[in-house]
């Protein structure tokens, strides 16, 4: 599967703060460099708030694009819907309850088979979670020394409604579909919408 392998932070100068991409943070100098004022087009304003969905979920132009089409004939808004697709993905899961520092360690932890869903090993990073879905990482020591470091190495932040975790356990447990206010992401999903709009 194709992913991004060039230099993250040059993504996050060009685009703002992408949490599952990196955890580091752009410098002072950084910031400045985001806050130029050259007038963007419209056509470059939904391009950068499609490709800070991209790079912060970690998928392919194609994926993103399935996505939306699935987010388009599903009840209710198709940002929101997008948005809760992308959220519900078990890479985006492990990263948001901490048991991964970033969403491509995650997936990695998934695909190297480290990660179980209800007992059974999932390794398809893009599985779909549901509520009452247990993620519990695997009972060997050395899966579980390097979710710990990641448990520990996280800045504590508040966990979402939708997410449960049991951290002495290794465990995670998903509530419900989640809150459009809990997304991890400054962005403006009707742009990236109307982005797909002609491809859709």
């Amino acid at each position: 599967m194709s992913r991004y392998r060039g230099p993250r932070f040059k993504k996050i100068r060009r685009l703002g703060a992408l949490p599952g991409l990196t955890s580091k943070w752009p410098t002072v100098e950084s910031e400045l460099e985001l806050t130029s004022s050259t007038k963007k087009s419209q056509y470059r304003i939904r391009l950068e708030e499609k490709q800070k969905l991209r790079f912060h979920y970690g998928l392919t132009e194609r994926q993103l694009l399935k996505y939306v089409r699935i987010a388009g004939k599903a009840k209710g808004s198709t940002g929101q819907v997008l948005l809760q697709l992308l959220e519900m993905r078990l890479d985006n899961i492990l990263f948001r309850l901490g048991m991964a520092s970033t969403i491509p360690q995650a997936r990695q932890l998934v695909n190297h088979r480290h990660v179980l869903v209800n007992g059974r090993i999932v390794d398809i990073p893009s599985y779909r979670c549901k509520p009452q879905d247990i993620i519990t990482a695997k009972d060997e020591q050395k899966y579980r020394t390097l979710i710990q470091k990641s448990l520990e190495s996280a800045p504590r932040k508040k966990l979402p409604t939708h997410l449960t975790l049991h951290p002495f356990q290794y465990k995670g447990l998903v509530n419900q579909i989640i809150d459009s206010k809990w997304v991890g992401l400054k962005i403006n999903e009707l742009l990236v919408v109307e982005y797909y709009s002609r491809q859709t």
